[in-house]
């Protein structure tokens, strides 16, 4: 990867990780839960999301490494489920919430880039029009690599709360209780490889039905 790479790429990592704990915290708002809002979470603002680690210093490192997969995480937006209306539509709809966010966000990216792709934007100029091809197509990759990675149903990830929440709450403290091993196992499985294998299948044909490859 070079700079030129890391510059496009940056900004749409940040943007994903951002408006996926937004979702996060806007769907808990409409369960009824008041605390993302409280605490100034429940905004677009990027500064209030960065975490220095996860969203700026390990995607650079991991770009400058040569890695195939970006991968990065904004900080946790808080979330109090006792404050749901309904505990568990609220945990499955804020659960999906995220993922939910990125697939739009691969979806909207998409049609850009095949807008310009056909020469719809051709007006722009190609001095515009070509990073901005660039920026969309790495926005659809990051986007799904997300959406499809959270998927997973292993604990904290979102899959796993929306697993749980069709559960019988007696299972809950299951849950909560693996998840402080759950990095564990999903450093484990990216370690060996096996992640990988679940995450590119999806993750290409998403990417290739999007753009039109």
């Amino acid at each position: 990867m070079d700079i030129q790479s890391l510059v496009v790429s940056l900004p749409a990592l940040m943007m994903a990780v951002v408006l996926h704990e937004y979702a996060h915290g806007w769907m808990a708002f409409k369960m009824g839960d008041t605390t993302a809002y409280k605490e100034g979470r429940l905004t677009i603002n990027p500064i209030p999301h960065i975490d220095p680690f996860g969203t700026i210093l390990l995607p650079a490192i991991l770009m400058l490494l040569g890695s195939p997969i970006l991968f990065g995480w904004a900080k946790p937006v808080p979330i109090n489920p006792l404050n749901f209306r309904d505990l568990r539509k609220g945990t499955f709809l804020v659960s999906v919430a995220g993922i939910g966010m990125n697939f739009l966000l691969a979806v909207l990216f998409g049609v850009l880039y095949r807008l310009i792709d056909s020469g719809y934007l051709d007006f722009m100029g190609s001095s515009i029009l070509v990073p901005l091809a660039i920026f969309s197509a790495k926005s659809v990759f990051i986007n799904l690599v997300l959406a499809i990675f959270n998927a997973v149903p292993i604990p904290p990830l979102d899959g796993s709360r929306a697993v749980m929440s069709f559960l019988s709450f007696r299972h809950w403290e299951l849950f909560y209780r693996f998840e402080v091993y759950g990095f564990l196992v999903i450093s484990l499985l990216l370690f060996t490889g096996v992640l990988q294998k679940i995450i590119y299948p999806p993750l290409i044909l998403l990417y290739s039905i999007i753009l039109g490859a």
